[in-house]
């Protein structure tokens, strides 16, 4: 299936590992034209020279100015991006117990206020040219809270409230804005969570793993590529009606439908 996806511009945040990775390769594969960003220029230099179309621009989206200078510079080597990806590292964990005011205004800071930014210097250009996705890349927690993750569930709540709020302005420019909720996927980042869990509980890690992997019906973790392949589709033109929705990558993980 062609995508529809060739000469469009995507602007993927934090792609130079994991989940954002896989999505930038995935857009590239369908012939889009891929900024790779993250706070390395290193890393990023060398995602984007294993992709098709692709160009690397470091930043720190949570420095003042590191948005502006990200986008403009996307401006100016690819043009208006068409295609924004949004992700970022999550908080780390703790207990809802543990949480204070300050805790959830640095989630806050992470996971709502950088991305609100990205959306408002791009958003505008994609409506005026009737044409756009917006894809932010979740959590399960969003549906289903999970245990020791408080910060990350908050936050990335407060965006999906946001972001289906988006959607209902936007829907007749031709702009789509979805989530896509990743499960148990093979990540550095699970990984540092199993981690954490097993430090927890005093298990290793391959043990936290192999419990978690029995509670999957699919019975196994999930790749980044498998979570690329859905987040391409969802930035697709045939994907034009899907919007305002949250998408599960997840092995079934999740007890309600």
């Amino acid at each position: 299936m062609d995508l529809g996806l060739g000469g469009r511009v995507a602007l993927v945040m934090a792609s130079t590992s994991g989940l954002g990775a896989a999505t930038a390769a995935a857009l590239a594969a369908e012939g889009a034209r891929v900024v790779v960003t993250g706070r390395s220029p290193e890393r990023a230099s060398a995602v984007a020279g294993g992709l098709v179309d692709a160009v690397a621009i470091a930043a720190d989206i949570n420095e003042p100015g590191g948005i502006q200078h990200l986008v403009e510079e996307t401006v100016s080597r690819l043009g208006e991006p068409d295609i924004v990806v949004l992700n970022g590292p999550g908080p780390s964990p703790s207990s809802a117990s543990d949480m204070t005011p300050k805790h959830a205004a640095q989630a806050m800071d992470l996971l709502l206020m950088p991305q609100l930014e990205v959306l408002n210097r791009t958003v505008p250009g994609m409506r005026g040219r009737g044409w756009g996705r917006v894809l932010a890349i979740g959590s399960g927690g969003v549906e289903a809270p999970i245990p020791m993750l408080t910060a990350s569930n908050v936050g990335r709540a407060a965006l999906s409230a946001y972001l289906k709020t988006l959607a209902g302005e936007v829907a007749a420019n031709g702009v789509t804005v979805n989530m896509l909720l990743p499960g148990r996927i093979a990540t550095a980042r699970v990984e540092s969570l199993d981690a954490a869990a097993a430090e927890r509980s005093g298990q290793s890690p391959d043990d936290v793993r192999a419990r978690s992997e029995q509670a999957l019906p699919a019975g196994r973790y999930g790749t980044a590529d498998e979570f690329g392949a859905v987040a391409a589709f969802l930035c697709s033109q045939q994907a034009a009606y899907v919007t305002g929705s949250r998408v599960r990558c997840d092995g079934g993980m999740l007890q309600n439908l």
